[in-house]
């Protein structure tokens, strides 16, 4: 049986498995990013976590709608690294008393998901792509530009403001 909850024996098999894992990220996420929205201090990042909020609520509902291309019933599997990747960020936010230090910190936790997020929407896409499932490949392509726009703004508020306060954090 492996790593998965079933045997895997087919590429669709793989497919569907990744996308309930992916369905199961984005719903742990839209769960963590109230609270990176608490703790932010940030202006530009507290409204950049609310947006990307509003945006994972609809990735979601795309991901409903490509199960739904699929003749599937959306569905869920546990995602032990979405898991990880959120326990090590609240981790991290839970020892760090400096407020620029802490935005610095959840930037990096957030881009640590959108990492995540952007390795398995691009391999959900080639894979769709590969067994012709074309309204598939056009709804998580959608989701992946979204993750990787996300990523581009973080690492402009990182290395425009966030890192260089961080720096002048007196312990």
């Amino acid at each position: 049986m492996g790593l998965f909850t079933k045997d895997i024996e087919t590429l669709h098999d793989l497919f569907l498995h990744t996308l309930q894992d992916i369905y199961y990220a984005e719903n742990q996420i839209t769960k963590a990013l109230p609270k990176m929205i608490e703790k932010a201090t940030a202006p530009e990042l507290k409204q950049g976590f609310e947006t990307h909020l509003r945006e994972t609520e609809g990735q979601i509902a795309r991901l409903e709608q490509a199960f739904d291309a699929l003749g599937e019933k959306a569905k869920a599997v546990t995602c032990p690294a979405i898991d990880g990747i959120i326990k090590e960020a609240n981790e991290v936010a839970g020892d760090i008393a400096d407020k620029s230090v802490l935005d610095a910190a959840l930037i990096a936790s957030a881009q640590a998901v959108e990492h995540y997020e952007i390795t398995r929407y691009g391999t959900l896409i080639a894979w769709a792509k590969q067994m012709g499932h074309d309204q598939v490949v056009t709804l998580l392509q959608a989701t992946l530009d979204e993750e990787k726009s996300t990523d581009e703004k973080l690492t402009t508020l990182a290395e425009s403001k966030a890192n260089a306060k961080a720096d002048l954090a007196t312990a």
